[in-house]
Formats: structure tokens, sequence, C-alpha cells
């Protein structure tokens, strides 16, 4: 094995939700090895908040910034133009877009009955139709690579039942099998060109999930203690420790890996509580 094989110069890569905490660190990791990263998110100002901190650490990153929301099917075919046209190719694709809603939950004092299925519609739809309608706009730039890859977000809660997040854990399955699906739709028609795998996160936070994992003060909620003692390193990961993962599967050193989960979680995964 060479050095070869990780080498992401020149690499176009694109990252949906790019201002994220997870999905934002990886883009600036990317950056900072060389690949052309573009940027996609909802909000302008987050995206040029987001160019001017990356170039600020690394000067010489080839970056772009481009608005474009996961359910907006003409934003993202603009984007892809624009990217295409910038660079000339789309090598590399991670659906990192996501979300969740307090509606879409099951708090402990309701139950299922109680759920508001238009926020579980909304969660769901951003979560999946917002990975796979990406995909599908961006997928003639993959092909046209020769030797692209499609990262997907998953997550610890897709094939394990944890409490509350109903929807998120739903439409995250969901990711799942369309993951595996495509791998081998693509897989048969490239011959291996396009790979298509899955990114599964233990338990990271971020600015969505804080504040049901910790207090003001930091210190552990009932339920962010109840996750650490799942998870056999015993504490969250931190958004640095997927990069290895994210750089594996967008190198050519995964170009006989599709249709798989890579799984990011201090344990949590392989730990019965007992």
């Amino acid at each position: 094995m060479t050095s070869s094989l990780f080498d992401l110069a020149g690499k176009v890569v694109v990252v949906t939700g790019a201002t994220g905490t997870l999905t934002g660190s990886a883009a600036d990791y990317l950056a900072g090895q060389g690949a052309r990263v573009a940027y996609l998110g909802r909000t302008q100002s987050k995206l040029d908040a987001a160019l001017a901190k990356v170039r600020a650490a690394h000067p010489a990153a080839e970056v772009l910034a481009l608005a474009a929301d996961v359910s907006d099917r003409p934003a993202l075919e603009r984007a892809r133009d624009e990217i295409i046209a910038k660079w000339g190719r789309v090598d590399a694709l991670l659906n990192g877009a996501g979300g969740n809603q307090p509606g879409a939950t099951i708090t402990p004092d309701k139950t299922f009955a109680d759920l508001d299925f238009t926020a579980f519609e909304q969660v769901v739809s951003l979560n999946l139709h917002g990975t796979v309608l990406p995909t599908l706009v961006f997928t003639p730039a993959l092909l046209a690579s020769g030797s692209a890859s499609v990262v997907n977000y998953s997550s610890a809660s897709s094939a394990r039942a944890v409490t509350r997040v109903i929807g998120y854990s739903a439409a995250k399955a969901a990711v799942d099998n369309f993951t595996r699906w495509l791998a081998v739709d693509l897989g048969k028609r490239t011959q291996g060109g396009v790979r298509v795998n899955s990114l599964v996160p233990g338990f990271f936070l971020g600015e969505q999930n804080r504040r049901l994992l910790t207090n003001e003060d930091g210190s552990l909620t009932a339920r962010g203690q109840t996750i650490c003692n799942m998870t056999p390193f015993g504490r969250f990961g931190q958004a640095d420790e997927l990069h290895g993962a994210i750089h594996f599967l967008v190198s050519d050193a995964s170009k006989f890996v599709t249709g798989t989960t890579v799984v990011v979680d201090g344990g949590f995964g392989a730990f019965s509580g007992v």
C-alpha cells in the first residue's frame, strides 16, 4: 500500500449540509488535504462564514460556497453546473444535510399516539429525500468522473431502537437501505466506477443535541449519561474523529468498498449494556 492511495489532491468533493458541526468539520479537513471542496448549505451568511474560517486555516484551499437546499432540485442543479464550470468534474459527494425536530420525537411524558405526523414527514423528507435528491442530481457528474464516491451520513439510531427519535431513526434506516440499493445498481452499471457507502457516527455533540445531552454547565443530562454508559469509550465523539473514515471512503484506498456502513461510535453499536 502506498501513500498515493490516500491522496486527495485535486479531487472535487461536494458536501451538503456543510455548515453543520460534523459536516463542516469534514469539509474543512478535506480542503486542508488538498481536495477542492464545494460547500452546500441553505444560508449564504453561514456559508460565507464557513469559507472565511477554512481559508484562514488553509490559505491555499480551493473552496466554493453555494446556497442550495437539498429539497430544491433547481438549486442543486445550478450548484452542480457551477461546480463543473469551475472545476470540470465531481469526484465525491458527501450527503451530510439532515437533522431532527421536536415534533418527530417522543418525549418521556408522551406516547407514540402523540406523534406529530407532519413533523415526522418533514424529518423523513430532510434526511431521506435530502440524501436521495442530491445524489440523483450529481450522479451524471459522478459517472463522468470514472472513479467516484458517494458517502451518505447515517446514524447509530438506524440499526438500534434509540428511544425518542422515531422520525430520525426511520429516515436514517432508510438511508442505509438506499445506500445498499444504489451501491448495487451503480456498481453493476459502472463495474466499480461509482461506489456508495454510509458513514455511521455514534453520539457527537452538535448544536441540535447539545441541550438534550448536556446541561448549561457542561455536565451530562440523564440521557447524556446513559449514552456514555452505553458507549465503551465512555464519552461522546469529537468531530475530527470522523475524518479518517471519511478520508478512506473518499480516497482511492476504498476503491473496492461499496454498499457498506463504516461505523465510528466508540463501541456503542457493539455493546449490549451488560
